[in-house]
């Protein structure tokens, strides 16, 4: 059985299911509820939407040693409980929320299944990392929600 290309991490947060995802959809949150520590989301692109929807095309600024822009495409939106995006190599970061008791889980998933070049992504040991990182983007999600501040 060939093994599936995704790496996913839940965590229950104890706000409502809406503002989570009113803070996933804007891009201005991305840099301040990033978790990577390896490739930083260090800002948005000019005429990126202020919030994000079904086909919305957004650009972020990212660092990884040097400084770079990527351009993505939101391609799976339903309102307060689903979204994820791609970029041009192909691979997609998927947010699905869902009430449960005491909050509201949120399941980030890294997906590969449809980069364009898979092999380099786990040869490098991205998923290992990305996981990593979406375990500290849910912690800062988490606070903000909670807190108001990371």
């Amino acid at each position: 059985m060939a093994r599936r290309k995704q790496v996913s991490t839940s965590r229950v947060i104890a706000a409502d299911r809406q503002a989570i995802f009113d803070v996933i959809a804007d891009p201005a949150m991305h840099p301040v509820i990033d978790g990577a520590g390896w490739a930083e989301v260090t800002g948005v692109q000019d005429g990126t939407p202020e919030r994000l929807s079904d086909g919305a095309r957004f650009g972020m600024e990212m660092k990884l040693g040097a400084p770079y822009p990527i351009l993505n495409t939101v391609v799976e939106f339903e309102e307060g409980t689903l979204i994820a995006w791609r970029h041009f190599h192909g691979h997609r970061w998927r947010y699905e929320l869902e009430d449960v008791d005491g909050g509201t889980q949120v399941t980030e998933t890294f997906d590969w299944s449809t980069a364009k070049a898979k092999l380099p992504l786990e040869l490098a040991r991205i998923p290992k990392r990305n996981l990593r990182g979406m375990e500290r983007t849910l912690a800062n999600l988490e606070q903000l929600v909670t807190s108001g501040k990371v």
